[in-house]
């Protein structure tokens, strides 16, 4: 799978899933991204003019946090009901 430089304003959050933010969680997060980098993309998957979020919120919310205009992450395929 292709990683992809996905612009944050573009992203979506379903509203279930901001929910299970977890504030504590996201500056702890940001310091370990500034020093490692971004180890481990978000998943999306592509909307009307948007990516929806189906994996990686803290992530998202930690490069917010640093002032990052993009995140790396994976596209994936809604799924087939």
């Amino acid at each position: 799978m292709r990683v992809v430089d996905v612009p944050i304003d573009k992203i979506y959050v379903p509203a279930a899933k901001k929910k299970t933010l977890d504030e504590e969680k996201v500056l702890p997060l940001a310091e370990d991204i500034l020093e490692n980098g971004q180890t481990t993309p978000i998943y999306v998957r592509l909307g009307k003019d948007r990516y929806v979020l189906q994996e990686g919120l803290h992530r998202v919310e930690a490069m917010k946090l640093l002032g990052s205009a993009t995140i790396e992450g994976h596209i994936i395929q809604a799924k087939k009901h």
